[in-house]
């Protein structure tokens, strides 16, 4: 079978009544498919056979050269008709396709999952309250933790005064994704919103691999599917990423512009939680604008997102 009569799987676009099922097995011919596309013969050093190739990126018997597999078991594995997939034929997989280290738990999870669901663990909003006492000590930096559907479960006086009074918003609200998509404010908080909504895109994508029957993620994705075309548009990729570190350039309304670097470290008696930290160098202009937030944080307490931007 060629690549051009196999149909592609399907993508799980929600309808107007929100959930709909991800299903592991579709997810698995997706993804592969999603990660071919993006290489050439020549990426991975085959040569190039015919001046006119009907399918974009690596063919499946290309992958299947690659792999040492063979192109009848790749094909059942992309229709998720693998069964009892050995570590070593995923680890070829992801070798030949050079995925990213996310790119690789994720088509591990995605393997695991397509015949046994995995429960989705439960909803937990609860946050230690020595975590609570850690957030608040640290009072010249913004924090927070988030749960796995990007949830934000607690948060510093510092990340009020830069993100707004999320204690403002119904608890359902204060989530990433949410937030990212489709409030105003916060997306003009973002100067670079693109990689900020990739981020946050990618993180669900992983969860959802290992998860894919959680109804709470299923709720939310399905929500962003009906009132965001750009969330859409980034969840048809199949693109994930856990993000641990790096650089955020924000425009605040009271300071203005700040580049902050963040890191995010999972949580050890918890992985399903994270603990976000964002700062500055010290003597720098973002250092003195978290300063300058930091010291009017107190009389911006209860203003909501929508008012603070």
């Amino acid at each position: 079978m060629s690549d051009m009569d196999f149909p592609p799987g399907p993508e799980g676009e929600a309808g107007p009544g929100g959930e709909q099922p991800i299903d592991p097995r579709a997810e698995i011919g997706a993804f592969l498919r999603s990660r071919r596309a993006r290489l050439t013969p020549e990426n991975v050093g085959l040569p190039v056979f015919g001046r006119h190739r009907r399918v974009p990126g690596l063919r499946r018997e290309e992958l299947a050269q690659l792999a040492g597999v063979s192109v009848a078991y790749l094909t059942r594995l992309e229709q998720g008709r693998g069964n009892n997939v050995s570590d070593e034929v995923v680890h070829a997989i992801a070798r030949a396709l050079r995925l990213t280290d996310a790119e690789h738990t994720h088509l591990t999870h995605l393997v695991r999952c397509q015949h046994r669901k995995q429960p989705a663990p439960p909803h937990q909003q609860q946050v230690r309250a020595t975590l609570r006492q850690l957030l608040a000590s640290l009072d010249g930096v913004p924090a927070y933790v988030t749960g796995p559907r990007s949830d934000i479960l607690a948060w510093n006086r510092m990340a009020t005064a830069l993100f707004g009074d999320w204690d403002g918003l119904p608890s359902r609200e204060r989530n990433w994704a949410r937030l990212v998509f489709l409030r105003p404010g916060h997306r003009r908080l973002f100067a670079e919103w693109e990689s900020k909504a990739i981020d946050v895109v990618g993180a669900l994508r992983l969860y959802a691999g290992c998860y894919p029957d959680d109804p709470q993620l299923l709720t939310l994705v399905g929500e962003l599917s009906v009132k965001s075309e750009e969330f859409r548009r980034l969840w048809a990729r199949h693109d994930v990423k856990e993000t641990n570190h790096g650089t955020r350039r924000l425009r605040h309304p009271l300071v203005g512009e700040l580049t902050l670097s963040f890191e995010s470290m999972r949580l050890p008696d918890d992985p399903e939680h994270s603990l976000t930290v964002y700062h500055a160098p010290p003597g720098s202009a973002a250092a003195e604008n978290l300063r300058l937030l930091g010291s009017w944080g107190t009389d911006m307490i209860g203003t909501t997102p929508e008012a603070l931007y």
